[in-house]
């Protein structure tokens, strides 16, 4: 198996004091630790103008800054929101980054689901997956062909004759691309369109099992000229995940926080959220026993790897991306990620490699 860590950039307000420009020297600190540790992807996540989540305004730019400060792990995105962007500037970058970062970028997409970051840029929330809809054909023939002529209700493009896509990327025809999906209609169009799907840290696995059999049926349906994106074909199911010595202790250092993330999920920053990823977390009162039963990793390393066994045998899921929100502490943080490495990844592939400081 895989495994990744999906960083938010979410500041801890009361350790990093507004403007919370400590955050992201903390983040990086982290990713520096998760590519020693063996970890397989860094995840970026773009959100806007909230220090209740996400400070990310550009995850080009981060990416591009870790791909000099990093030696092995994949820099990806998840995600790029992608009708708040313009697909040629998407993948202008998503090429160069791929440069830079000599071959390890990975490009996720997806719709937002936070209406503020919308009325922000003055964008169509309701219309968002109409916009993705039609960005979406004309980036990949953008990545496929280096040319493009579109002329759609929301966009006009022509790229073509003596210009081109520049630069090329290093991974060809394009790097990896995935797309979240929430939704039937959004794991099916990354089905059909060949892309890679990521699913929500809050879907309970029953739901997760029958939204990776929605997203394989799809899979049938992706044309020839599509199918050759690395990603195709790859789930990656995020998961809240905390380790420590016993599941009691894991319980000790981490209910107040996910019980705090869970509870602004629940409100009305991000526009019925949880409902639309799981009618069950989002209609019902959940303590963290109950989430501990089918939604996150948390408790002791061989508590965590059962987790990850019933996980697998539901989905088939080979990829699992970490997630924790910032409220444990940098140095609690680091010691979950250095256990998970050390105690939970050798369960699942032989080659890992972990490096722990003495």
């Amino acid at each position: 198996m895989e495994f990744g860590i999906l960083f938010t950039s979410h500041p801890n307000t009361e350790a990093e004091p507004y403007p919370h420009r400590d955050v992201h020297a903390r983040v990086t600190k982290q990713i520096l630790r998760a590519d020693e540790l063996g970890f397989d992807y860094a995840w970026l996540a773009e959100h806007h103008f909230s220090n209740e989540y996400g400070i990310m305004p550009d995850v080009f730019v981060y990416a591009g800054y870790l791909a000099a400060l990093t030696k092995r792990i994949k820099i990806g995105t998840a995600v790029v929101t992608l009708p708040l962007a313009n697909p040629l500037r998407v993948a202008e970058n998503t090429a160069f980054v791929d440069v830079l970062s000599n071959g390890r970028f990975q490009l996720g997409l997806g719709s937002g689901y936070r209406q503020y970051e919308f009325e922000g840029f003055g964008a169509d929330f309701e219309g968002r997956r109409d916009v993705q809809e039609e960005a979406l054909p004309v980036l990949m023939e953008l990545f496929h062909k280096k040319r493009v002529t579109h002329q759609g209700k929301r966009f006009k493009f022509k790229v073509d004759g003596a210009y081109e896509l520049f630069p090329h990327p290093v991974q060809q025809p394009h790097p990896p691309i995935f797309l979240a999906g929430a939704t039937e209609r959004s794991i099916g169009l990354a089905g059909r369109m060949g892309f890679g799907l990521f699913l929500s840290s809050w879907t309970p696995n029953a739901e997760l099992a029958r939204q990776t059999k929605v997203y394989r049926a799809a899979l049938e349906e992706t044309p020839p000229e599509l199918q050759k994106n690395p990603a195709r074909g790859h789930v990656d199911i995020a998961r809240w995940v905390y380790v420590a010595e016993t599941d009691a202790k894991a319980k000790r250092e981490s209910e107040v926080g996910i019980m705090r993330n869970l509870h602004h999920f629940s409100s009305g920053h991000t526009s019925g959220y949880l409902g639309t990823v799981s009618q069950d977390v989002g209609s019902n009162q959940r303590d963290y026993d109950a989430l501990t039963r089918d939604i996150i990793l948390h408790g002791s390393p061989g508590t965590v790897v059962e987790k990850i066994e019933t996980l697998r045998a539901m989905t088939g899921v080979e990829s699992i991306m970490l997630h924790y929100p910032p409220w444990y502490g940098t140095e609690k943080a680091i010691a979950s990620l250095e256990m998970f490495a050390g105690e939970v990844i050798p369960k699942f592939r032989s080659d890992a490699r972990v490096k722990i400081r003495a």
